[in-house]
């Protein structure tokens, strides 16, 4: 497979409430994460399970107007943190949460996939994990609203 490269797209905010309220949260796929998904999530629904691991869950991601992708995501938690694993592509999205000060927390997203080559790979690299971060952080304001 050469020329393809893979793509990492990464945010981190700090959220005003405790580390295991926030990673409950985030967790909760029947509940608080549904309600905190942005605009660009659309067609939500659980097939299985519903909280933490062992959940799978269906949505449209629309990255951009015209890049609407389908994802089947398989909830698994390592260590303590979250990983979903599209089952339909190769991108996986990672969820750490760590305490910080005063009754605060750290939430660090990752996610990776395999990238397309030449130009379009280029744009791929270079915009997605733009517009990726920013749907990040408005999730992530949405659930320090909601839980605070």
């Amino acid at each position: 497979m050469s020329g393809m490269g893979q793509v990492v797209a990464t945010a981190e905010r700090t959220v005003r409430a405790p580390a295991e309220r926030v990673r409950a949260a985030l967790a909760d796929y029947s509940g608080t994460r549904r309600e905190v998904l942005p605009e660009q999530f659309s067609d939500y629904r659980v097939d299985a399970g519903g909280q933490g691991s062992g959940t799978r869950v269906h949505w449209r991601f629309a990255a951009t107007s015209k890049r609407v992708r389908e994802q089947d995501v398989e909830v698994t938690e390592p260590e303590g943190s979250l990983v979903e694993r599209d089952t339909r592509s190769s991108m996986v999205t990672t969820w750490t949460v760590t305490p910080a000060d005063a009754g605060s927390s750290t939430v660090r997203v990752r996610t990776t996939w395999d990238g397309a080559g030449g130009v379009g790979g280029f744009f791929e690299r270079t915009f997605a994990p733009r517009g990726l971060r920013r749907v990040y952080g408005d999730l992530l304001g949405r659930l320090e609203r909601r839980l605070t």
